[in-house]
């Protein structure tokens, strides 16, 4: 439940194009920043292990290891301070907080990758007539024959 003078007033404050990713992805977030009169960009990269909040409240806190120690950032979604975040990896998750990986260490900490199938994709290949791929049960069947052949 939300009050709408407050939805109004925050709404010239939220991003036109707020980034689009999910948790599990790895990303790089390029934060501006400003240190005296000069201003650079700075990389962070890691594993988006949350989301959380609503509006202009919205934050996600991305995690990476670094000389063997855990590192943790929380980033506003709507700063002015974030220049840009790009996906470099999407991830397979099950769940909305990641905080289990925080116990693990070097390859555990790997997400598997999301298979990224279009739908366009599967409807050109069924269009072309082309063969579907082979399932578990038929690459069982097929080493059998052969030994039924060779006998």
């Amino acid at each position: 439940m939300t009050n709408r003078f407050l939805e109004n007033v925050e709404k010239a404050h939220l991003k036109a194009d707020p980034p689009v990713f999910e948790v599990g992805d790895t990303v790089d977030v390029a934060t501006r920043i400003v240190e005296g009169d000069k201003e650079r960009i700075q990389i962070f990269s890691g594993t988006v292990i949350m989301k959380k909040g609503k509006g202009i409240n919205e934050t996600f806190t991305v995690r990476r290891i670094v000389n063997n120690e855990g590192v943790e950032r929380i980033f506003p979604l709507h700063s002015p301070f974030i220049a840009k975040v790009t996906v470099k990896r999407g991830g397979e998750t099950r769940r909305a907080k990641l905080f289990y990986l925080r116990d693990r260490v070097g390859k555990a900490v790997k997400l598997t990758e999301k298979r990224r199938a279009s739908k366009k994709d599967a409807a050109a290949a069924a269009a072309e007539g082309g063969a579907p791929a082979a399932t578990p049960s038929s690459r069982r069947a097929e080493p059998a024959q052969e030994l039924a052949a060779s006998a």
